[in-house]
């Protein structure tokens, strides 16, 4: 007979669920692998005791928090049937059809640009304190300011939520352009600001939208601090993190075997899953495969992928669920509150 104690230690584990950056393609590896995640182990990823989203992990975040179950984002993404539910929030949502079509993801060329300093602030912070210093930051201090309105990203967002901000903790990850220090909306501490503003800034990819402002301040995309920024979850008590990081790369690291900006992505979600683990969390992280980036391209922002990008993110998923070595974290998502 199983012990009744493990059975109660899986209802009430306490899951924390980590969306990262990777643009429109990167949302779409999200639906991938939340909707098999949800179909496979019945764990239901609104359930998350913590979601930490950065930059189109924000925007998915943002969403489950609203109430959209994961079978719904795929749904969105292929152009299926939503749910009862997924019809009510997407009535509150009320988006403005319009907004979600005046991108004109493949033809703007922010980045046409020559260099420039944008942010001399973070020069200054990575010469005063080289021991902070990131590449995605020093990268993000040369590129010009972006052009491109976020409006498309937060239009959708605004009336979801009323009354400020979810009840359960989402956790919204930009920087502060003017130093380059990472900013948690909706954490303790923080600076106040209203979901949509700060999945906005949270998806203000420098050289391509325009830095979002708010209370004075200017904020870009917090995947230039971190892909992931899983850290933030070390100390929590929590019983698994889950992480879905677009951006990296599963797999052994090779080099030359995948774009520079993949391998820095897997290096910073193992040291991220490292710190993770020293503090007594496990860690099951999906990133792409090689089918999944041979999919997903080179333009984050190619909408035309998303499909594609979804069915195979959903089939390597179940490689990794299946796969032996992950057998405790499957079983705890599967004795999680569905």
């Amino acid at each position: 007979m199983r012990d009744p104690s493990r059975w109660y230690a899986w209802l009430v584990a306490r899951i924390g669920l980590v969306l990262g950056a990777g643009g429109v393609v990167g949302s779409a590896f999200h639906a991938g692998v939340l909707s098999e995640l949800a179909e496979h182990t019945g764990w239901d990823p609104r359930h998350a005791e913590v979601i930490v989203g950065t930059s189109a992990g924000s925007g998915t975040g943002a969403m489950l928090r609203a109430g959209l179950p994961a079978s719904d984002l795929r749904a969105d993404v292929v152009g299926g049937r939503l749910s009862a539910e997924g019809l009510r929030v997407q009535a509150h949502a009320r988006r403005d059809a319009a907004a979600r079509t005046t991108l004109p993801l493949r033809r703007v060329r922010p980045f046409s640009r020559r260099p420039q300093v944008t942010s001399p602030g973070i020069l200054v912070r990575a010469a005063t304190r080289p021991w902070e210093a990131r590449l995605g930051l020093l990268a993000t201090a040369f590129f010009p300011a972006g052009t491109v309105p976020t409006d498309v990203i937060s239009a959708g967002l605004v009336s979801l939520f009323p009354s400020g901000w979810p009840a359960d903790p989402l956790w919204v990850v930009a920087v502060r352009l003017s130093t380059g220090e990472r900013t948690v909306f909706g954490r303790d501490g923080a600076p106040v600001a209203v979901v949509a503003d700060a999945v906005a800034a949270s998806c203000a990819i420098p050289g391509f939208f325009e830095p979002v402002t708010i209370d004075g301040e200017r904020y870009i995309d917090g995947g230039a601090h971190s892909p992931t920024n899983a850290d933030l979850l070390a100390g929590r008590g929590l019983d698994l993190v889950v992480i879905s990081s677009p951006m990296s790369r599963a797999g052994p690291i090779v080099a030359g075997a995948v774009t520079p900006l993949r391998q820095w992505a897997r290096l910073e979600v193992d040291r991220e899953g490292r710190r993770l683990t020293r503090a007594g969390t496990p860690v099951l992280a999906f990133q792409p495969t090689r089918a999944d980036i041979s999919v997903m391209g080179v333009n984050a922002m190619d909408m035309a992928r998303r499909p594609e990008v979804l069915r195979t993110a959903a089939r390597s998923t179940r490689q990794w669920l299946d796969d032996p070595r992950n057998a405790a974290a499957v079983a705890l998502l599967r004795g999680a509150p569905g």
